[in-house]
C-alpha cells in the first residue's frame, strides 16, 4: 500500500517537472514544483513537505550545496538527488551529504515512484553525520553507461558500512580500484589499505603472508613477521584473486571471519583482529566449489555484497570518457597530449577489449608516446587494434565464430580432463556442467530482458516461478539499465 504525501520537486526541466507532476498526482500525493533552489529552501524551511526529489544544478544554487542546510534544519526528511553528470562524484557526494537516495538521468520512473514510496513508508530517523573531510580530489571510476551507474550508487551505500564485499569480473576490469574507492571514501579512510594477491604468493608461504609468523616457526624464520590482517588494523584487507587461494588457507581465514581472531603461524596466542574484507575474483567460485578447489562456507561468508563489475565490452559508451582520462592522465606524466578523430572512437566502441580497461589504457599510453600527431585517425586506431579482433579465452585459444555451444562444451570437457594429467574429476561432473550452463544462460536472459522475471521465463520457456527458484539458487544477481522517463 502507497501511502500519500507531500512531495517537493525541485528542477530546472520544465518536462521532468510536468511528468513527475502528473505521476505523482495520479498516486494521490499531493504535489509542488519549482524551478530554482531558493523556492525549494523556503518551502523546506517553512516546515513544508514531506519529502523532496531535487535535481543537483539548479540555474541559482547547487543542490549539495543546499543539502546540508536541509539535513541541519529538518534531519528527518528524505531527499531524493537526480544528476545528468552520472559520474562516480556525484553519488558519492549525494551519499555524503545525506541524500536518502540518488537516481542518474535519464531515469527510470517506475523506480523513482517505487522509491518514493519507500522512502514515505519508513519509519522518520536522522542519519548520522558523514564526515567530509580527508576526501581524495582523484576520479577513482570513470564512465557514465547505465551499467556503471548501478556500480556507483550500490558503492554509495557501501560507503558508510563495514560490511563484506565479493567483486566479480573478467582481468582488467578494475577490481582493486573499486576496492581502493571502498576504502578511500568509506568509514575506515583513515586506516591502511592492505592488498594481497593469491595468484602471486607461493601456496606455502600464504598463511605466513597471511597472519604473520613468529621466530622459528618454519625453516627461515629468524624473526617475527607481522602478517597482512595486522597491517590492516583498522583498515581495509583486499584480498584479491581469492580463487587461488589453497584449501589449508581458506579453513583459516574462514576461522578469522566467524571468530574475529587469528593466531600468527607457529604463535598460540590469539589476537582480535578489526578490518573490512574486500575480496576479488575474475573465475566463477561456484564452479570451484562444485570442483571440490573452494569451500562452499567461506563463500558465503565472503559474498555478503555480491559485486560484479561488467566487460568493456558490455559498456563500450565508457571508451570515449575513459580515453580521454587516460589521455589526460598521460599528460600529467609528460607525454604530450592527444586527441582520437571520430572515425578511430567509433571503431575503438566496435572492439572487444579482451584485456578490458587495462587494455585500453595500455592502448592510450602507446599512443601517445608513439606518435607525433595530435590527432590520432581511424588508420592508426584500425592498424593497432586488427591483432586483437577474437576474443581470448584463458587457454590463449582463439573462439572461432561460428563455434556451437556443443562444440564449446567439448573444448571446455577436453581441456578439464587434461587439467588431471590421466586421472578422473572427482565425481558429480553431470551435475557441475549443468549447473555451469544453467547459470550463464539465466544470466545472459535476465540481463537481455533488463531484469523482467515475466520476460525472461517466457524467453526461456520456463514457469516463472521455477526461474524464480533458479535465479536464488544460482545467485544471479542483475542491474537493471535504466529506462528514460
Amino acid at each position: 500500500m502507497s501511502v500519500r504525501g507531500n512531495i517537493l520537486v525541485a528542477d530546472d526541466d520544465a518536462a521532468i517537472r510536468t511528468v513527475l507532476n502528473q505521476a505523482l498526482s495520479r498516486m494521490g500525493h499531493e504535489v509542488r514544483v519549482t524551478s530554482n533552489a531558493a523556492t525549494l529552501w523556503r518551502w523546506v524551511a517553512a516546515g513544508e513537505g514531506d519529502l523532496v526529489i531535487t535535481d543537483v544544478v539548479m540555474p541559482d544554487e547547487n543542490a549539495f550545496d543546499m543539502l546540508p542546510r536541509i539535513k541541519k534544519a529538518r534531519p528527518e526528511l528524505p531527499v531524493i538527488v537526480m544528476s545528468a553528470q552520472n559520474t562516480f562524484m556525484t553519488a558519492i557526494r549525494a551519499s555524503e551529504t545525506g541524500a536518502y537516495e540518488y537516481l542518474p538521468k535519464p531515469f527510470d520512473l517506475t523506480e523513482l515512484l517505487s522509491i518514493v514510496n519507500r522512502a514515505l513508508s519508513e519509519p522518520r530517523r536522522p542519519k548520522s553525520d558523514q564526515r567530509q573531510d580527508d576526501q581524495p580530489d582523484a576520479m577513482p571510476l570513470v564512465g557514465r553507461s547505465a551499467a556503471m551507474q548501478d556500480i556507483y550508487r550500490m558503492l554509495a551505500r557501501m560507503m558508510q558500512t563495514d560490511l563484506t564485499v565479493m567483486i566479480s569480473g573478467e582481468s582488467g576490469t578494475g577490481k582493486e580500484l573499486v576496492a581502493r574507492a571502498l576504502h578511500e571514501y568509506g568509514r575506515r579512510r583513515n586506516g591502511p589499505f592492505v592488498a594481497i594477491n593469491m595468484a602471486a604468493i607461493p601456496r606455502d608461504l600464504i598463511e605466513s603472508e597471511l597472519f604473520g609468523h613468529e621466530k622459528g616457526a618454519f625453516t627461515g624464520a629468524q624473526n617475527r613477521s607481522t602478517g597482512r590482517f595486522e597491517q590492516a588494523d583498522g583498515g581495509t584487507l583486499f584480498l584479491d584473486e581469492i580463487g587461488d587461494m589453497p584449501m589449508e588457507a581458506q579453513t583459516r581465514l574462514l576461522r578469522v571471519l566467524q571468530q574475529g581472531e587469528y593466531t600468527t603461524v607457529g604463535g598460540r596466542t590469539p589476537i582480535k583482529t578489526d578490518v573490512r574484507i574486500v575480496a576479488a575474483t575474475n573465475k566463477d567460485l561456484r564452479t570451484l566449489i562444485n570442483q571440490g578447489l573452494f569451500r562452499e562456507d567461506l563463500f558465503y561468508r565472503l559474498n555478503v555484497v555480491p559485486l560484479r563489475l561488467p566487460a568493456l565490452r558490455e559498456r563500450s559508451e565508457d571508451v570515449p570518457d575513459l580515453v580521454r582520462h587516460f589521455f589526460k592522465q598521460g599528460v600529467s606524466e609528460g607525454l604530450q597530449a592527444k586527441r582520437i578523430s571520430s572515425g578511430g572512437v567509433e571503431l575503438m566502441k566496435r572492439y572487444p577489449w579482451p584485456g578490458n580497461v587495462r587494455e585500453l589504457e595500455n592502448l592510450v599510453r602507446r599512443l601517445a608516446a608513439l606518435y607525433p600527431q595530435d590527432e590520432i585517425s581511424a588508420d592508426i586506431i584500425e592498424s593497432e587494434l586488427k591483432t586483437g579482433e577474437q576474443p581470448v579465452v584463458p587457454g590463449g585459444n582463439l573462439i572461432p565464430d561460428d563455434l556451437s555451444v556443443g562444440q564449446a562444451v567439448e573444448h571446455f570437457l577436453q581441456r578439464y580432463f587434461a587439467m588431471f594429467a590421466g586421472d578422473l574429476p572427482p565425481p558429480g561432473l553431470y551435475q557441475r556442467i549443468l549447473a555451469e550452463v544453467e547459470y550463464p544462460l539465466v544470466l545472459a536472459s535476465m540481463t537481455a530482458t533488463r531484469g523482467n522475471q515475466i520476460k525472461a521465463a517466457e524467453l526461456l520457456g520456463l514457469n516463472r516461478n521455477t526461474l524464480r527458484k533458479k535465479i536464488r539458487e544460482l545467485g544471479v544477481n542483475v542491474y537493471k539499465s535504466s529506462r528514460p522517463a
